[in-house]
């Protein structure tokens, strides 16, 4: 029995939702959509469609496509940077700490959108020198060499990492290690050994001869990689 004064024809009225809320939506949809296509096939329409907005709206928030792409690395590199002060909470020195960074499984990577951070990081890498998305492409990767030199100083003050090694420029090797990875995973036979041996390599040579490498970084025989056809 329909209630007396009550216009059922009327249409429903959508909840506004608070700017800092849609913002937050529009960037975790961003992160989906850019991690899944990278940024030059990524489209603003998709990211609109995950959100149930229209486009528009996405410009309203962030002006443009690119500015949107420079908000998700920016938001993605802060979480990073928690997350490996947390991680070094509960390793217990810099060559554990890195072993974990550097691993096949994990990266910089930690859970809760790891696979999505990962090919971020990949596709802000591909963009370090264009005009528009260089800038923030850099800034993410400075980010993270910054906070991977000050885990390689706490390992030189501890005994853990060579003294003679240039923290700065060991950052930017292990770094490099994780940006070139697609690459090796699409063209590196037996992929998950080879991969093992190329952390623990770039592990071993930042450590001093007698410090053991830490079993975390390899999880199987540091060998020949080539293919087994050859």
């Amino acid at each position: 029995m329909a209630m007396p004064g009550v216009d059922r024809t009327a249409p429903v009225r959508r909840t506004r939702l608070p700017a800092e809320k849609r913002r937050q939506l529009i960037l975790d949809a961003a992160t989906e959509v850019f991690a899944e296509a990278g940024y030059q096939a990524g489209k603003v329409s998709e990211v609109a469609a995950r959100v149930g907005v229209t486009e528009p709206v996405i410009f309203q928030n962030f002006g443009s496509k690119a500015l949107l792409y420079a908000a998700v690395l920016d938001r993605v590199a802060g979480q990073v940077r928690a997350e490996l002060r947390a991680l070094a909470g509960r390793h217990g020195s810099a060559p554990d700490l890195l072993a974990h960074v550097l691993s096949p499984h994990l990266g910089v990577q930690p859970q809760g959108g790891g696979a999505h951070r990962g090919a971020l990081f990949a596709d802000a890498a591909t963009l370090a020198a264009d005009p528009a998305l260089g800038e923030p492409a850099r800034q993410v990767a400075r980010i993270l060499a910054g906070h991977l030199a000050d885990v390689l100083r706490q390992g030189q003050a501890d005994g853990t990492i060579r003294a003679d090694a240039d923290p700065e420029a060991a950052a930017w090797l292990l770094l490099s290690v994780l940006a070139s990875r697609p690459f090796r995973t699409a063209a590196m036979p037996e992929r998950d050994r080879c991969e093992n041996g190329v952390a623990a390599l770039a592990l071993q040579a930042l450590m001093p001869f007698a410090w053991p490498a830490p079993a975390s970084a390899v999880h199987g025989p540091i060998d020949d990689c080539r293919d087994g056809d050859d």
